[in-house]
C-alpha cells in the first residue's frame, strides 16, 4: 500500500509542533526558580518512601493489612525481617533529604551519614511507645463513636486513626529535622483521609478526630489528652510574624494550644496562638481568636431561620 503525500505533511507538522513544545517547555528549565530538579542529589523517593510507611503501620496494626499472614509464633521474625528493611530502605531515603539540604543551604560540616542513622534509629526506637498511645486512640474512638462496632472497625476503616498514625510517624523525623520526608507523609495521609495534620504538630494521648474531613491542625499545633475534634474543624494561624525585612519568621509559635479533654465541634476555627482551656467545648461553626480559660462552653447564637410553608401545586 503506498504512502499517501498527505500523511508525509501531517506527520512533519506534528513532528514540528512538538519540537517547538519541546523547546519551550527546556527553556522554563533554565531559569533555576525551584520547581525542577536537574543535576542534583537524588530526591527521596515517593513510592518507596510510601512503601516504608506501609511497613510501619504494619508494624503499628499487625495483620490488618492482608498483606501477610501472621501468627502469634512467628510474629518475632516477621517483625525482625519487615524493621531489618526499613532501617535500610529508611536510612537510604533519609540521606537523600539531608544530602538535599545540605546541598541547598550550602552546608559544610553535616555528617550526613550519622545524621540519617540517628534519625532512622529514633523514630524505630519509638515504635513500641507509638503502638501503645494508638491503643489509647483506637479506644478512644470506639468509646466516643457510638456508631463503632469493634475495635477491628476502627483500625480497617476509621480515617481518624489512619491520619494520627502516620502524623505519629511522620512527627517523630520531624523532630530530627529530616527535610521532605515528613510532609511526603503527612501529604499522603492527607490525600487518603481528607484530615490535613503537619507533622510538626504534638498530639496527646486519646486523640479522637470524628468523621474528619477537612480537619486542618496546623504545625505549631500543641494538643493535650483526650481531645475530640469532629470534621471541618481549622486550628490555624491568624497571622504570621514578620522579621524586619518583611519576611515570615520560620517555625514561631502561632497555632493553637489545646488542653486536655477538650470538644471542638464540626466547623469551627480556631486561630492564633492562643489557649483553650481544660475541659472546655468549642461549639459548632464558632470563629475564635482568643484563649478561654478551663471548662468554657463557646457556642454561636442560632441563625435567624425563615421558613415558609409552599405552596400546593
Amino acid at each position: 500500500m503506498k504512502e499517501c503525500p498527505n500523511d508525509n505533511f501531517v506527520a512533519k507538522v506534528q513532528t514540528d509542533y512538538l519540537d517547538d513544545v519541546v523547546r519551550k517547555i527546556c527553556k522554563t528549565y533554565a531559569d533555576n526558580k525551584g520547581i525542577n530538579h536537574i543535576e542534583g542529589f537524588n530526591l527521596p523517593n515517593e513510592t518507596e518512601v510510601l512503601h516504608i510507611l506501609q511497613d510501619l503501620t504494619e508494624i503499628i496494626f499487625p495483620g490488618y493489612s492482608g498483606r501477610k499472614a501472621l501468627n502469634i509464633k512467628s510474629i518475632h521474625y516477621n517483625v525482625g525481617e519487615t524493621l531489618s528493611r526499613v532501617y535500610v530502605q529508611l536510612t537510604d531515603q533519609i540521606t537523600r533529604s539531608f544530602r538535599y539540604n545540605c546541598k541547598m543551604n550550602n552546608c559544610k560540616d553535616c555528617d550526613v551519614p550519622e545524621m540519617s542513622e540517628s534519625a532512622t534509629r529514633n523514630l524505630i526506637g519509638k515504635l513500641p511507645e507509638i503502638r501503645e498511645i494508638m491503643k489509647l486512640d483506637v479506644l478512644a474512638a470506639f468509646e466516643g463513636d457510638p456508631a463503632a462496632k469493634s475495635l477491628d472497625e476502627i483500625v480497617l476503616s476509621y480515617p481518624g486513626i489512619k491520619a494520627i498514625t502516620i502524623q505519629r510517624l511522620a512527627h517523630e523525623l520531624y523532630t530530627e529535622n529530616v527535610p521532605l520526608i515528613p510532609r511526603m507523609m503527612g501529604e499522603y495521609a492527607h490525600t487518603i483521609t481528607g484530615i490535613d495534620i503537619h507533622p510538626g504538630a504534638k498530639l496527646g494521648k486519646s486523640m479522637f478526630i470524628d468523621h474528619g474531613t477537612g480537619v486542618v491542625i496546623g504545625e505549631t499545633c500543641e494538643i493535650g489528652n483526650s481531645v475530640k475534634i469532629y470534621q471541618g474543624v481549622t486550628l490555624g494561624a491568624l497571622s504570621f510574624p514578620k522579621d524586619a525585612c518583611g519576611k515570615i519568621i520560620k517555625g514561631a509559635k502561632r497555632h493553637p494550644t489545646i488542653e486536655d479533654n477538650v470538644t471542638i465541634y464540626s466547623g469551627a476555627t480556631v486561630l492564633g496562638n492562643i489557649v483553650i482551656g481544660k475541659g472546655s467545648v468549642i461549639g459548632g461553626n464558632v470563629w475564635l481568636t482568643d484563649s478561654v480559660e478551663p471548662g468554657t462552653m463557646v457556642t454561636i447564637a442560632p441563625p435567624d431561620l425563615k421558613i415558609k410553608t409552599r405552596k400546593k401545586t
